[in-house]
């Protein structure tokens, strides 16, 4: 007689008999059947590439920068699928990344800034307002952390229904020394160079990606795990991708892979296999430099397209393209430099609630499904990506703790989505980040169809764009369009508050900022 078998579960323990066994077995049976039918899902993230580094067109026309970029392999999943024109994520890192892994929105998770290391927030001083008690540790899977939210992954759901999940590149969900720093945590069996950090001490292996010659880190964002590489002479980006590519032999199918670079974010070492070409084009050192990083990224995308070829995975691989926030166009006066790229038509760029910090470039390739050199002009932002993926695996049923806001955009990939205009999308941002420049620190917007209305917590002042005639938002419509002001400022209060969004507090009285329904002036400025 054979022993009763005990399985652990999220209530205790379950008793199992020799019948009960065998019924798991064949539920088991068919799940792994059902698994290996499942696409495999690349989701290819970029940190701060703007909506113009790139030679592929999300305007209505080609600018001057898309002239300038060498970008082949963005072309050639443009052409192999859908470009986005109304991509949105949040204007900083950690917040778009932790939103693309729960669903949920920034405003809900409170990861509304930049995270790093534990208990410590990253805000700017401001001479009038104080900061709200943000959840500067990140995301956690578990309670028990102060300052984070717990949530599950949409990673775990993959993994749970059988997919290999693997994480290279840069993660930034979860502060230093908290259970959230790890990829391994939210359910990727392979991390690769993942951590705290939200960015690269350095591209350089002749620098050992920022570790010292005795193998200790020697800057604070100095990246691990890829000792192999040092003083080889390989580029960060490179030497990513080949991790990549070798986790990817190892051959167990359905897998999400997240490629996840550190480039384009600073500093802007010079990619060497790139760097000449672009200043034998009359770019300044630092634009070519800058130049070259692009290049290198759109290198590593086409080597995992290579891949998928020549293991005939391709016509079975969804393969998602999209950045985590605006490309670095503002902070001149911070950093006294000049700026080495521009998101234009777009205004501003990272940090700033203005289209340049938070429009991204996006394109979707899913064979049999996505038109080929098609065109969405639907907008949507990163939670988006949660429910979206999880549709694309075929998993309509799961658990999570936390409330989803993002909706799944498959309709829209299968040219069958409704228009996005009566939806509103929510931004909020109470912290000081550091760099200056037009619609950056201590505001809130809102979109709503061709409308963007954007309030600052520290001045009152409300601005009001139409994108559809004024893509640049050169032209503010708040003193002309009073009632509009009035509607979209309810909304958006409303929004913010039932996703329990924070607000900065004016020192001098320790009270919160007013909401923008509760704050009625307006600026033409």
């Amino acid at each position: 007689m054979s022993l009763p078998t005990f399985i652990n579960t999220v209530d205790g323990y379950l008793r199992l008999g020799n019948k009960d066994l065998l019924l798991m077995a064949a539920v088991a049976s068919a799940a792994a059947v059902q698994a290996q039918q499942r696409p495999n899902i690349v989701l290819f993230m970029v940190d701060d590439m703007g909506w113009q580094d790139t030679s592929v067109p999300f305007w209505t026309k080609p600018t001057p920068l898309n002239n300038t970029y060498e970008t082949p392999n963005m072309e050639r999943l443009a052409r192999q699928g859908m470009r986005f024109s109304g991509a949105y994520a949040s204007a900083i890192s950690s917040p778009s990344r932790c939103s693309l892994l729960t669903g949920s929105n920034a405003a809900r998770h409170r990861v509304t800034n930049w995270t790093f290391r534990k208990d410590q927030m990253t805000d700017g001083e401001d001479d009038l307002l104080a900061p709200p008690d943000w959840n500067y540790n990140g995301l956690c899977q578990v309670e028990g952390t102060p300052n984070t939210f717990v949530a599950r992954s949409f990673v775990d759901i993959l993994h749970s229904a059988g997919y290999h999940t693997i994480h290279c590149g840069k993660a930034h969900w979860g502060a230093q020394d908290t259970p959230g720093e790890s990829p391994l945590h939210f359910g990727f069996e392979v991390n690769i160079a993942g951590h705290a950090a939200g960015g690269p001490a350095t591209y350089l292996s002749e620098r050992n990606f920022g570790y010292d010659a005795e193998g200790r880190p020697a800057a604070q964002f100095a990246i691990p795990g890829l000792q192999k590489y040092w003083g080889s002479g390989t580029f960060l980006t490179e030497a990513l991708t080949q991790e990549a590519l070798s986790a990817l032999d190892k051959g167990r199918q359905p897998f999400f892979l997240y490629m996840s670079h550190y480039a384009v974010h600073i500093p802007i070492d010079r990619d060497m296999r790139f760097f000449e070409k672009y200043r034998r084009k009359g770019l300044s050192v630092k634009e070519a430099a800058y130049a070259s990083l692009v290049e290198g990224m759109d290198k590593s995308l086409g080597d995992i397209l290579d891949w998928l070829e020549r293991h005939d995975q391709a016509e079975n691989t969804i393969i998602l393209f999209m950045s985590d926030n605006g490309g670095y166009a503002s902070g001149s006066e911070w950093r006294d430099e000049p700026l080495f790229t521009q998101n234009a038509p777009l205004r501003s760029g990272k940090g700033s609630l203005l289209e340049g910090g938070i429009r991204e470039p996006m394109i979707v390739r899913w064979p049999g499904v996505v038109e080929a050199g098609s065109r969405c002009d639907s907008y949507f932002i990163i939670e988006d990506f949660f429910p979206t993926i999880l549709e694309m695996a075929g998993i309509c049923r799961y658990q999570v703790p936390q409330t989803i806001d993002g909706r799944s955009f498959v309709p829209l990939l299968r040219g069958k989505g409704g228009s996005s205009k009566e939806r509103c999308l929510v931004w909020n941002y109470p912290h000081v980040w550091g760099n200056k420049g037009p619609g950056i620190d201590l505001n809130c917007a809102i979109r709503e169809g061709d409308w963007k209305l954007i309030y600052s917590y520290k001045t009152g002042q409300k601005e009001l764009y139409n994108l559809r005639h004024d893509i640049g938002e050169a032209h503010n419509l708040a003193a002309e369009q009073p009632q509009l002001v009035r509607r979209l400022s309810r909304h958006l209060g409303k929004l913010l508050r039932a996703m329990g969004a924070q607000r900065p507090t004016v020192k001098a009285t320790g009270q919160p900022c007013p909401w923008p329904d509760e704050q009625s002036k307006m600026s033409d400025k």
